[in-house]
């Protein structure tokens, strides 16, 4: 197999890693935020409040409204995942990742706030809630970014270095 086929299929790879991680970290941190949510940490569940920001109705207070909302953010968990390979995977370090989570809070809970009816503006916000969305946040941009970012480099490393020693 020549190098160049090995680049194209590690780099496949790398973006389906990409995906799953996206997805993996949606569901991970979904389920934190309802978690947060149900013991008061938190005014807002991030499961939650795409759904309810958008219908009404009883349903949407229950189980069937958090499982409809956390299979909601698994499928949008990808997005920032797939910047993250895009424009970051290079990166190395944690301080991308948590930086990058940052980012996505502000964007999420700053200005597209007026999206989600659902959520209280940052002014109207609790400290609590906004010190465990910001942390919920942070940790989903760092096991995200560190994911992506080691695959990448783990893919291109590795193969140079078995060729180095053959």
């Amino acid at each position: 197999m020549s190098k160049h086929n090995n680049q194209e299929e590690s780099q496949h790879s790398v973006f389906l890693k990409s995906l799953f991680c996206g997805a993996a970290g949606g569901l991970i941190w979904g389920i934190v935020s309802s978690i947060a949510y149900f013991f008061s940490f938190s005014e807002v569940s991030h499961a939650s409040f795409i759904l309810r920001s958008f219908f009404s109705g009883s349903w949407t207070e229950g189980i069937l409204g958090e499982v409809i909302s956390l299979l909601i953010l698994i499928i949008l968990g990808i997005i920032p995942a797939l910047i993250y390979y895009f424009l970051f995977k290079k990166l190395h370090g944690i301080m991308p990742g948590v930086m990058f989570g940052i980012g996505i809070w502000v964007l999420i809970l700053i200005i597209m706030n007026p999206m989600f009816s659902y959520v209280p503006s940052i002014t109207e916000m609790k400290s609590d809630t906004i010190v465990t969305t910001l942390c919920q946040f942070i940790l989903y941009g760092v096991f995200v970014g560190y994911t992506i970012s080691y695959e990448h480099h783990d893919r291109r490393v590795v193969p140079e270095r078995t060729q180095n020693e053959a």
